[in-house]
């Protein structure tokens, strides 16, 4: 519902041959056909990729006597969900025109951030509208952790615990080694 449109009796409208109640995002009647949303023109949102668009004609004839037709809207630009690896996607939108005008949400799967992801794709899908990661650190952002007894722990230990709590994996021996020499360097001028 919106607003309090669901406290209204459809019967407040019993007068009217037709009732027009606005555009929210689908068509649908209102406790009878001729109490009706048209549904939004275009598509608004991601969460709208699926919506087929219309526009409502009403033919009002005698008294009572009302007809319905819904004529299907075609967009200049459709709207896509696209979901996989950074790789996978680029080969679906090397050779794709429906893909590379329309209004695209990108969600990479891939592990490691992949370094100018956006430009890179912004090639292939000229109308990016957000790019997301769905991975294993994305899925950990957010969820509580325990405290942590810091006082009996070294720097490097506890770096290695939130850089595995934010990426879903352990440091591994090269990245190890430059938070070791950072740390190392840290200490120096701190003293």
């Amino acid at each position: 519902s919106v607003g309090g449109s669901d406290n209204v009796d459809a019967g407040v409208f019993a007068p009217f041959d037709y009732v027009a109640r606005g555009h929210i995002h689908r068509p649908q009647n209102c406790g009878a056909v001729r109490i009706r949303y048209c549904g939004t023109p275009l598509k608004y949102s991601f969460s709208e990729v699926e919506h087929k668009k219309s526009a409502t004609l009403v033919t009002l004839g005698k008294k009572g006597d009302i007809s319905l037709d819904t004529i299907p809207l075609s967009p200049m630009r459709e709207m896509y969900r696209l979901y996989g690896s950074f790789d996978e996607l680029l080969g679906k939108g090397k050779d794709n025109d429906a893909l590379r005008e329309a209004f695209v949400q990108i969600t990479l799967t891939d592990e490691d951030e992949v370094p100018d992801a956006l430009a890179i794709l912004r090639a292939f899908y000229h109308n990016i509208m957000e790019l997301r990661y769905d991975n294993t650190r994305t899925r950990n952002i957010g969820k509580e952790v325990g405290a942590v007894d810091v006082k009996n722990r070294s720097p490097l230990e506890l770096v290695g615990e939130f850089y595995s709590y934010r990426n879903g994996r352990e440091m591994s021996e090269e990245e190890s080694t430059i938070v070791r020499s950072l740390i190392e360097e840290i200490w120096e001028d701190g003293e």
